[in-house]
């Protein structure tokens, strides 16, 4: 698509626009971080006479403290997610509404998640902090996306996040930390759903370029989290886990979107279409192979950990 072309698709997507944020500001309920925190719990730390943290304090599992941590982070690179969005889809009219009221929202969730981790001392606060500075000096690139890539990548950015939210909640076993990540991933459907209806205009409007910009973000997807220092590790125990994996990003995330949009149900389409659907059907069997890989190898070892413990 050249940049003539994008600009006009940039202008035909604002009534889209302005009617997606008409309907999230009617549909987004206002709630207040400090309400899903016990405060009660907290107590100082050892600079002001309290006591130092120690892992003993945790009543999280080493698997949750790391799914939180890792959720966490990933919130806290808020700055360069603005400016990324705020690149791509400008400053003015409803385009620039949006950006800061997503932010806005966005803002919240770092500051209720680690609020909870503090007062709970449900991780080691220095190696938080530690960190946090350098997941935010690392900052986040999103490679300059086009226009139409950019709103594909964050509708599956947006599910992706919902659905991590919500999984480490139910994995903390702790009642309030569920109730928390529950709420904000009610924020990150609605966030999903303004991102998706924009993809599903465009496929209207240009079909072919949209439908290659959604075959290039499955096959190259990659979670805004990679910023974190230690993101491979810290994923990888997360999806032996369970938490979030291949099969669950496939199952639970790329195909609803991708049955939303009936993206293989488009018809008389250019030559540009017809090709990006041939990779999009391509990427996503190498998805689900690599999926039912991975499942198979973690079955086989836990199947043989079991063994040796019995054994």
């Amino acid at each position: 698509m050249t940049a003539f072309e994008t600009r006009a698709l940039f202008k035909q997507l604002e009534a889209t626009v302005e009617e997606n944020l008409d309907r999230h500001l009617a549909a987004a309920e206002d709630w207040m971080p400090h309400e899903y925190v016990p405060w009660s719990e907290g107590r100082n730390f050892a600079a002001l006479g309290g006591e130092p943290w120690s892992i003993v304090q945790s009543r999280l599992s080493p698997i949750a403290r790391t799914a939180l941590e890792l959720n966490l982070l990933t919130e806290d690179n808020l700055p360069s997610y603005h400016r990324e969005l705020g690149h791509t889809f400008g400053r003015n009219g409803a385009w620039g509404t949006w950006v800061n009221r997503w932010t806005a929202e966005e803002g919240r969730h770092a500051s209720c998640i680690r609020d909870y981790l503090l007062v709970t001392r449900g991780v080691d606060p220095e190696r938080l902090e530690r960190a946090r500075m350098a997941t935010l000096q690392a900052g986040w690139d999103s490679g300059d996306k086009p226009l139409l890539h950019a709103c594909v990548y964050v509708s599956f950015q947006e599910l992706a996040t919902r659905v991590s939210h919500r999984n480490t909640g139910r994995y903390c076993g702790d009642p309030i930390a569920e109730k928390l990540l529950a709420r904000i991933a009610m924020d990150e459907n609605l966030h999903m759903i303004f991102y998706r209806n924009l993809v599903q205009a465009a496929l209207e409007i240009a079909p072919g370029s949209t439908l290659r910009a959604i075959a290039d973000e499955v096959a190259g997807f990659v979670m805004p989290g990679s910023a974190v220092p230690g993101f491979a590790r810290k994923a990888a125990h997360i999806a032996q886990a369970g938490i979030y994996d291949l099969r669950i990003h496939h199952d639970d995330v790329i195909t609803p979107l991708l049955r939303h949009w009936r993206v293989f149900e488009a018809e008389a389409l250019d030559a540009e279409g017809e090709q990006a659907q041939h990779d999009l059907a391509s990427a996503l069997a190498a998805l689900d192979a690599r999926a039912t890989r991975f499942a198979a190898r973690r079955a086989e070892a836990q199947a043989a950990r079991s063994t040796g413990e019995n054994g």
